[in-house]
């Protein structure tokens, strides 16, 4: 069976990196510490301080091991690679949904780098699977849980 991969970008690699070795070197000990100290309040079994602290490494721990798999499979992905107008993983995508002047811009991330508070969307997400690999004034009917909708490209970016 094939590992999966995670495509991201060069700076969403290096920003996955950071994570991982800030929960190792200063969150790992933060709640070890944690533990240690609500270990000495007693009786575990009514502890809330213990429980909390070890829900708390639990979480951690799942967190650090999804990085790790994610940085061991990272597909780095070049976007100049493609042409300079093609929608492509690692691009900011600006479009227009027909008969809306309103223009939207989004860049296309791995899923490990999604962020859509901050303008990032996953490549897997509906919007960049219907705009990966059209052109600039190309018009695009996507698909989305809300329905279907029609795009104008009107800027691609690097």
């Amino acid at each position: 069976m094939a590992e999966k991969v995670y495509p991201m970008t060069a700076a969403g690699k290096q920003k996955l990196e950071e994570e991982l070795e800030n929960l190792k070197t200063v969150k790992r000990p933060e709640v070890i510490e944690r533990i240690k100290i609500a270990r000495g309040f007693g009786d575990l079994s009514e502890n809330s301080e213990y429980e909390s602290a070890k829900d708390e490494q639990s979480q951690l721990e799942t967190r650090i091991v999804t990085i790790e798999t994610q940085l061991r499979y990272a597909q780095i992905i070049d976007s100049n690679a493609v042409a300079p107008d093609e929608v492509s993983l690692g691009k900011k995508v600006t479009f227009v949904e027909v008969g809306d002047d309103e223009e939207e811009t989004y860049e296309i991330v791995g899923a490990a780098e999604a962020d859509a508070f901050n303008g990032k969307i996953s490549n897997d997400s509906p919007i960049a699977q219907g705009l990966i690999g059209k052109k600039v004034g190309d018009e695009v009917a996507i698909s989305t849980p809300g329905g279907e909708m029609k795009v104008k490209i009107v800027k691609v970016a690097g």
